[in-house]
């Protein structure tokens, strides 16, 4: 049987195989996109998300979606120049041969910087406040009402994929989740304000097959300023 790091790191390699074998050489084009500096230590949010899995998700799972990303739009003239949004929003354009792939691994690194932003030290990332927490109870009643919806989402997403808190129509805020490195401006929808990546590889080693036990423990690590600030940037 597979230790649970040996696990992890073997999906890793399995992610960064799925399209290329390797990293650009030194002869190669430099490369469009590149793995953003996390916004905090891999202990940081110990307790809740622990350093090696914080290690391994950034280090090797997001560090793959970039790679093979980028060997995509390398390898497509078409794509030259482009960027990341430009890229998911409209994947009709993104031509057939590398759809897939531009899907999966733009997907994962928009996903994945996103959520690292999305996410503070326990105790540093202040509460719901002011003009979104007006909107989190006009939409769901209550902070813990849009919890438990948020992670009956969470929890309900079979497989692999993600959690999204979004600018609503009917609501000011609405709760959607969707499949693998898939999110919502792929399909035209407004851009969350919050997400939660519910793959294995982002519990596993700690939480194990206890998903809602990590999702109950995520909400001490949210970021809820940048939440805010997110907010903020949707109405404007």
């Amino acid at each position: 049987m597979l230790h649970r790091r040996d696990f992890l790191l073997t999906a890793a390699a399995g992610v960064s195989t799925m399209y290329i074998s390797g990293r650009a050489s030194a002869a190669d084009p430099a490369p469009p996109f590149t793995l953003p500096k996390l916004p905090y230590a891999f202990d940081a949010l110990e307790p809740s998300i622990d350093a090696e899995t914080m290690s391994i998700h950034y280090s090797k799972h997001h560090q793959a979606y970039v790679d093979n990303l980028n060997k995509a739009v390398l390898a497509t003239p078409e794509l030259k120049g482009k960027s990341l949004d430009a890229l998911i929003t409209n994947l009709d354009a993104v031509p057939e041969a590398v759809r897939v792939a531009v899907r999966n691994n733009g997907g994962g690194h928009w996903n994945h910087t996103f959520f690292w932003d999305v996410m503070a030290s326990p105790g540093k990332g202040g509460q719901p406040k002011g003009d979104l927490l007006k909107a989190i109870e006009a939409s769901f009643g209550s902070v813990d009402g849009m919890k438990t919806a948020f992670a009956d989402a969470a929890t309900k997403r079979f497989g692999s994929g993600w959690a999204w808190l979004v600018p609503g129509k009917e609501k000011p805020l609405e709760i959607v989740s969707s499949p693998n490195q898939d999110n919502p401006i792929m399909d035209g929808k407004a851009k969350p304000i919050l997400g939660l990546d519910v793959w294995e590889h982002a519990y596993y080693l700690k939480y194990r097959n206890l998903r809602a036990k990590y999702i109950e423990e995520w909400w001490n690590v949210v970021n809820w300023d940048a939440v805010a600030a997110n907010f903020a940037a949707a109405k404007a």
